[in-house]
């Protein structure tokens, strides 16, 4: 038998297992692949990496549509690491890593909007499988522009008992994990005002046992938090928050919040009472490195400069 170098072994290895996951021919994937690679930032010691949403982005500048890859070339001209691709659903992995080779913008994630309405937990089993095929094909779009993962939201606690609509969701997880972990993808689950793992109408200080047993039930290394930070402001510290997730913040979500005029306000802003200080300890507590992402009112360059730079204040890296 011909030996393959090793490197030539590996890529053979990663098509493959391309192919399986998207259900076509060794041949058909070998052709699909790009012919250069937008690599994440490295280097200097850095632990954080800062991104924004698509969403964020302006899709008009001069009285122009801006293309798909002239918005990702805005979130690096304004200083962000990378991008959140949150408008998966209506691009294919093909547009997605078209536009990341030719803006040379590094994607790091994606996200379908549908999640809201095409629940896991939802009692209808039609509305279950779209919910899944739509996250199926997030971590395709994540795959192929480059990403490690796909932020989901899980569902809808007003969808029922809490335990039924635990075990749904995680009936519908569990089917796309072959999926995920063939194309090395994360299934990452935000924190957000859905009435799940949390008590909706309590008062702080709560904390985030519930999210945690959820995460664990899996006991895969595919699963984990998109951490919100300023959703749980209002519910709980975030230091203590982070110390409990530990490995299990993969990646964060950034806005800030009032809890005094219960509203989210711009980050580090003068309404913005999070404790951005305590932040910084929890994620230096549990070592975390790797992506955080804005989560706010976007614009053009000004405007999302200004959101960059608000983040460097918020995690002490101005």
């Amino acid at each position: 038998m011909t030996q393959l170098p090793r490197r030539s072994f590996l890529t053979a290895s990663a098509v493959a297992a391309t192919a399986v996951a998207a259900g076509t021919s060794v041949a058909q994937a070998a052709d699909e692949q790009p012919q250069t690679i937008v690599r994440p930032p490295e280097g200097n010691g850095k632990r954080i990496w800062l991104s924004c949403k698509l969403g964020m982005i302006t899709k008009k500048e001069g009285g122009k549509d801006l293309t798909l890859a002239e918005r990702l070339k805005l979130a690096g001209e304004a200083g962000f690491d990378g991008v959140d691709f949150d408008e998966a659903g209506g691009h294919s992995p093909e547009e997605a890593r078209a536009a990341v080779q030719e803006s040379g913008v590094f994607v790091h994630n994606a996200i379908n909007h549908a999640h809201w309405s095409q629940r896991l937990t939802s009692p209808k089993e039609e509305e279950r499988a779209q919910g899944r095929a739509n996250i199926e094909h997030c971590i395709r779009v994540s795959h192929a522009a480059g990403g490690s993962g796909v932020l989901i939201v899980i569902g809808s606690g007003n969808d029922g008992p809490a335990d039924e609509i635990d075990e749904r969701a995680r009936l519908e997880i569990q089917k796309m994990l072959p999926l995920a972990a063939s194309l090395g993808q994360m299934i990452l689950f935000e924190n957000v005002w859905n009435k799940m793992h949390y008590d909706h109408d309590a008062p702080p200080e709560q904390t985030p046992e519930r999210f945690i047993k959820f995460v664990d039930s899996f006991n895969s290394p595919w699963v984990g938090m998109y951490y919100d930070l300023g959703n749980h402001w209002k519910y709980g510290q975030p230091r203590v928050w982070l110390n409990a997730f530990g490995r299990r913040a993969v990646k964060l979500d950034v806005k800030g919040f009032s809890r005094a005029k219960n509203k989210f306000v711009d980050i580090t802003s003068e309404d913005d009472d999070l404790p951005w200080e305590e932040v910084q300890k929890g994620l230096a507590d549990i070592g975390f490195t790797g992506w955080t992402t804005a989560e706010v009112g976007g614009g053009g360059l000004e405007r999302l400069t200004t959101v960059r730079k608000q983040m460097e204040k918020a995690f002490g890296l101005a």
